[in-house]
């Protein structure tokens, strides 16, 4: 049975990007932001998902005011990066996973959400820039660690899909994965915000204390986050911070109470407000593939194991 082992909360900077594709990472500037994710990268080297899904949004690349599904699911064998105005980002193709993007498509549509199965398309900074702060960077010509399933949120067009629908749907794509029968283990990202805004006469608003808040509440009162209206995230987080709704994606498809390992946050990157979160399932640590292994086992082992598992963390967090 596959599970998902635990969650991720990202900016999605495109400046990000393009300082680790011109590589300025060690600038000043831009060292603080990449410095942010080192232990992050050490954490999911040691996770080894076997899937990513990553909640995003498109920005104009797969889809235009032509056509703008609230939620688009990725279900192709691969998703080529789309040129922003400045051709491609050079990283990889990413490599999806078709069976477990259809089997999380029929499961949700059955479970009354509207996905638009996507069976070709194109994904931009807004997924691969919290690709490459989790994963590192990767030559063009190289691979991703491991497969990806797109999930694109519309947050650009009025109306944006409400907190609280953002949560619920996170709870059915968990329901989806932990009913498909192969053994997996999945992470799933949020990506986006936290405050900011690029246009307008509050240009450059970032609201730092907003920010924290909402972090503080992703880990131990997500409840109260899915009540935020369009209109606090407008005033409070800038006209750009609804992107902070696909988060409570992410954290719908934890269990109620996480394990918070990793929290990063500083301004600004850009005129962006950058945060991070890692979550992880308590309960479900070492699910899929290593649980498999410990059956069998008897209780002190397993108890060994855990308390192994504990200290790990615990280098993480240090």
């Amino acid at each position: 049975m596959a599970r998902i082992i635990a969650g991720i909360g990202s900016s999605h900077v495109p400046a990000i990007g393009a300082a680790l594709d011109l590589g300025k990472t060690e600038e000043p500037y831009w060292k603080r932001v990449f410095s942010g994710f080192e232990k992050s990268q050490e954490w999911m080297r040691e996770a080894k998902p076997d899937v990513a899904i990553v909640v995003y949004n498109d920005h104009a690349s797969a889809f235009s005011v032509e056509m703008i599904p609230t939620f688009a699911l990725g279900c192709a064998a691969e998703f080529p990066p789309a040129d922003e105005g400045w051709g491609p980002r050079p990283v990889p193709v990413a490599k999806g996973h078709p069976p477990l993007a259809s089997h999380i498509a029929q499961s949700c549509i059955l479970d009354e959400f509207d996905l638009t199965i996507c069976n070709k398309m194109e994904i931009d900074h807004g997924m691969t820039v919290p690709m490459n702060l989790l994963f590192g960077k990767i030559e063009k010509d190289g691979h991703w660690p491991c497969p990806v399933i797109p999930l694109a949120v519309n947050v650009v067009q009025y109306p944006p899909p409400t907190g609280h629908r953002c949560y619920m749907l996170g709870k059915a794509i968990r329901k989806a994965v932990e009913s498909y029968p192969d053994d997996l283990r999945v992470v799933i990202f949020g990506t986006g915000g936290l405050s900011h805004q690029i246009s307008g006469p509050r240009a450059g608003l970032i609201n730092s204390k907003w920010d924290k808040a909402f972090l503080d509440n992703l880990s131990k009162n997500p409840e109260k986050l899915v009540k935020i209206p369009h209109i606090d995230y407008m005033r409070e987080a800038g006209a750009e911070g609804i992107e902070m709704v696909m988060w409570l994606i992410m954290r719908g498809a934890l269990d109620d109470k996480v394990e918070e390992v990793y929290r990063f946050y500083t301004v600004p990157a850009s005129n962006t407000a950058v945060g991070h979160i890692i979550l992880e399932n308590k309960a479900r640590k070492g699910a899929g593939k290593s649980a498999s292994k410990a059956k069998g086992k008897s209780k002190p082992a397993v108890k060994h194991k855990r308390a192994a598992a504990r200290a790990k963390v615990d280098r993480v967090r240090s």
